[in-house]
């Protein structure tokens, strides 16, 4: 049974069990094989020798992308597996985590490894720091903490949170998290220019993969800022 999910066309999911705040939310890698051969990681997991044999049939991994301010934490793991990748983050984490060596600043401005497969959105206002990727040829948004998708979870206070939240089998964000969003006029802007992308899956890291409607799926899970 392959470890990798297919999402799209040349475009991968990993998940992994994974606790924040005591909530049960699971974790989830993309990865995308670009048009210049190499793949990109993003929002990088713990790769063992099974998951890197599958990787390494698909291509050599040339870039590891930590797309905000708290998808950092496997990243120096998986940079020590493949010390050769670029190393990419947001220009604050830097500061957050002084021992991580970013090999490049993530913007709106894609690498030049990236120009033909990525239109980048950064979304401003939010502490999260957060660059959307959006991957032209499938249709795929790419998206860590854009919003949340559990239609399963195991563990009963989760449960409790997400329905709570409203977020149980609905996609959406959480309204103690929307807290982040310190400028919601800026924001507003950000989300807005991403739903203006013509995207039809969505690849995200707490949740379910959304692969159909994904773009009226977060309009309906943004409403709350739109």
């Amino acid at each position: 049974m392959p470890l990798l999910e297919v999402v799209a066309n040349n475009v991968w999911a990993y998940a992994i069990p994974h606790h924040f705040m005591g909530l049960h939310v699971g974790a989830r890698m993309t990865v995308v094989k670009l048009s210049s051969g190499g793949l990109l990681l993003h929002s990088p997991v713990p790769v063992d020798d099974a998951l890197a044999g599958e990787l390494a049939a698909l291509g050599e991994v040339a870039h590891i992308v930590c797309p905000n301010l708290f998808h950092h934490v496997f990243a120096d793991e998986v940079k020590q597996r493949y010390p050769q990748a670029v190393l990419h983050g947001p220009a604050k984490l830097a500061s957050k985590r002084k021992d991580l060596a970013l090999d490049a600043v993530l913007s709106q401005t894609p690498h030049p490894d990236w120009g033909d497969d990525f239109e980048l959105v950064f979304i401003e206002g939010s502490m999260l720091h957060e660059t959307v990727f959006y991957h032209c040829s499938s249709k795929t948004l790419i998206a860590a903490d854009l919003i949340e998708n559990f239609h399963q979870c195991d563990h009963g206070f989760t449960r409790w949170y997400l329905k709570l939240g409203g977020l149980w089998k609905s996609p959406g964000w959480h309204p103690v998290l929307r807290l982040v969003y310190l400028n919601r006029r800026k924001a507003r802007a950000s989300v807005t220019r991403i739903l203006e992308w013509p995207f039809e899956k969505l690849s995200l890291a707490h949740g379910e993969v959304i692969t159909e409607n994904a773009r009226n799926q977060v309009r309906h899970g943004m409403e709350w800022l739109l």
